[in-house]
């Protein structure tokens, strides 16, 4: 029976071909094609009010995004950075030894910590492609409300942990306790500040959480509590020994740490529990230079070597080792031998510091088993010295 075609055929195939249709439009002057207001500026979508967002475009959606992020990234690098001139004191403290290029990435750690915790609630909040050119475009963002929701609970679990940490500080005789208890106070409060410029971002007051500690005035109650609870004393034996020990006692000067002229005084008296005596820590080390055996027409080369422990007088312990070695080479001996000092003296000044903070603020490292320094022993052995062509003047 072949039965008339197809009114009903026609009218199954009607939905296809309308479906087509439309999706043929859509691609051709559909609202992906139009473009959304915030490529160029504000949207009534996602005011400025509720909405801090950054527009990443790139020939990718992916590369796109990424520089969506970014852009939102930083607005708080900016404002945290701009800050951080203010921690400065701090940042030394927490990085001894360091140059400024370290003091830097020591600032740049803190700001990624509180900006990445921010960044948690960024997400994308639209996407368009312009077919003529080729290019995405991606709006990141985040609701403000959300994002001081979440600034603010880290703020105010700082402050807890803030007040705790002074508390004990105050609390206890022992006066390690008090300066490592003071040191983790004093880093709290940069972070909860680096998380406050973060809030003043967000806030369209561009007002933060009023704070009950400052971070200059922290540092100068750490600082100062150092220099009256700690003397340093310095004793370098080997070659140049005064000029290494002068070099050691002038860079941890400058890192501010309190020294002592006078290694043969650090004893304490017994202490007095008004008045208690500065607790003593004596840098005991060895410094070699020898002229290098290397055949080298041209340059005259000069090894050295550095060996020191750090001792806790009280009670007779080792709580840190710095041993480092090197070799430099010019000219002349007389100039190889210049620079194998300063360098000699510039890295183990920064590593002393490093190592008498780890132990004075409780950061690592500092334990009974510390392994005994070897470093001249391993670059500069006694069969060494048939090689040596004369001595030193």
């Amino acid at each position: 029976m072949t039965g008339a075609p197809g009114p009903s055929k026609g009218r199954r195939l009607a939905p296809s071909l309308l479906l087509l249709l439309l999706a043929s439009a859509a691609c051709s002057s559909g609202p992906e094609e139009r473009r959304p207001a915030w490529v160029d500026g504000t949207s009534a979508r996602f005011p400025v009010e509720r909405y801090l967002v950054g527009l990443g475009e790139a020939d990718s959606r992916p590369a796109a995004t990424a520089r969506a992020y970014e852009a939102v990234a930083r607005v708080f690098e900016a404002q945290v950075t701009a800050q951080a001139r203010d921690w400065e004191s701090y940042v030394q403290l927490d990085n001894p030894g360091g140059t400024s290029h370290e003091r830097r990435l020591t600032i740049e750690r803190v700001t990624k910590v509180s900006t990445d915790k921010v960044l948690e609630t960024v997400q994308v909040l639209d996407a368009w492609l312009d077919r003529a050119s080729g290019i995405h475009y991606v709006l990141a963002g985040m609701n403000r409300a959300q994002g001081e929701a979440v600034l603010v609970d880290r703020i105010r679990e700082l402050d807890g942990t803030i007040e705790e940490e002074l508390a004990r500080a105050a609390a206890t005789r022992d006066r390690l306790a008090t300066l490592r208890n003071l040191k983790r106070a004093t880093g709290h409060l940069v972070l909860r500040e680096a998380f406050n410029a973060d809030l003043r971002v967000l806030r369209p007051s561009g007002r933060g959480e009023p704070a009950a500690h400052h971070v200059a005035g922290l540092t100068a109650k750490l600082e100062a509590y150092l220099a009256s609870n700690l003397v340093i004393g310095v004793e370098v034996s080997g070659d140049e020994a005064e000029a290494v020990r002068r070099a050691v006692l002038e860079g941890l000067v400058r890192q501010g740490l309190p020294v002592t002229d006078d290694p043969l005084n650090i004893e304490a008296p017994p202490h007095d529990r008004d008045d208690p005596a500065p607790l003593p820590l004596l840098v005991r080390g060895t410094a070699r230079l020898r002229r290098a055996a290397v055949p080298d027409p041209m340059f005259a080369y000069v090894r050295w070597c550095a060996d020191f422990v750090l001792l806790d007088v009280q009670t007779a312990r080792v709580v840190g080792v710095v041993s480092r070695r090197g070799r430099e080479g010019h000219v002349t001996e007389s100039e190889a031998r210049t620079r194998a000092m300063r360098v000699m003296e510039q890295e183990i000044t920064a590593e002393l510091a490093v190592s008498l903070a780890e132990y004075v603020y409780g950061e690592g490292g500092a334990s009974g088993d510390v392994t005994a320094p070897a470093a001249c022993a391993r670059e500069i052995p006694e069969p060494e010295a048939a090689l040596i062509i004369h001595p030193f003047v």
